[in-house]
């Protein structure tokens, strides 16, 4: 008797999920993004995979938003004088692609070798619309990746990091332990995470949970202390976006789910209640250099 395989083999798996969520964003005639490499980049696995998540799949508004609130976070900092953007766990984003950013921006893209060869394959013969470059590596590695954090602090001058969707696999150590690696760096100026209340990972840990612990993940980190959890380890809050309030500014949520996003916001402490948010921190190191 075959054994069958889980449509999600692991933590690189999701990316196809954020991937068709883009497509059918994309594919929309009142479309908040565009994404026209989203399709290709899913594949069938993606719907497969969508499909089979009910759950995921009545929330389909907080994917869009969060990678809208990513795209408009990406484009201010860019505005203000970024010099390159490190994506950890880059998986199947094609910002470099799709969104209209300077020639001399300076991209990385740091994941696992698999899906970055997956990517690439898929990619092959598009022109990104500034420098491209891809690292293969582990971050669970942490010699490796302090390594390749010291080099590209070394290399620009104002840094933008990216984690979309990376933290909640993370447990609080782990998050702790990359937070303060990556603030030890004076050139890694922003971060821009998102992140889920302990009510929230209940909630994804009931409807996605076994899912995703078949592709040997789990979801994990939620802290109470909401955003201000990176405080002690190196990031001042700058920015909080609820991902309910963003879908419902973009006309992406139910009538009940529009009657919720007008409760009030908390950014700080959080609890029971169900919240997610994109946030944009910024290194206190940095902000002592520039003041």
């Amino acid at each position: 008797m075959s054994t069958r395989e889980p449509l999600v083999r692991n933590i690189s798996d999701t990316a196809l999920l954020a991937a068709i969520y883009r497509a059918r964003e994309t594919e929309r005639p009142d479309a908040v993004f565009g994404d026209s490499f989203a399709r290709r980049l899913a594949g069938e696995r993606g719907d497969q995979i969508a499909k089979s998540m009910p759950f995921s799949e009545r929330a389909t508004w907080a994917w869009i938003a969060r990678t809208y609130a990513y795209d408009e976070f990406i484009k201010q900092q860019v505005r203000e004088g970024v010099d390159m953007a490190v994506n950890l766990a880059a998986g199947l984003d094609a910002r470099p692609y799709r969104m209209n950013l300077p020639a001399s921006l300076h991209w990385i893209e740091v994941d696992l070798p698999g899906i970055l060869d997956y990517k690439e394959e898929i990619l092959r013969g598009e022109k990104p619309a500034c420098i491209l470059d891809r690292v293969r590596l582990d971050l669970s590695d942490v010699a490796a990746r302090r390594q390749l954090f010291a080099a590209l602090g070394g290399t620009a001058k104002n840094v933008l990091i990216i984690t979309e969707g990376l933290l909640i696999y993370f447990s609080r150590d782990e998050v702790a332990s990359l937070a303060q690696d990556l603030a030890a760096v004076p050139a890694f100026h922003h971060w821009i995470i998102n992140i889920a209340s302990p009510g929230l990972l209940k909630m994804l840990q009931k409807g996605m949970g076994e899912q995703i612990k078949e592709g040997k993940a789990e979801f994990k980190f939620a802290p109470e202390e909401g955003p201000n959890f990176f405080t002690k380890y190196g990031w001042d809050v700058v920015d909080v976006r609820s991902t309910l309030r963003t879908a419902a500014r973009l006309k992406r949520l139910t009538l009940w789910l529009r009657l919720l996003s007008f409760l009030p916001d908390s950014q700080g402490q959080q609890g029971s209640r169900p919240w997610s948010g994109i946030c944009l921190l910024r290194n206190q190191s940095a902000a002592q250099t520039s003041a």
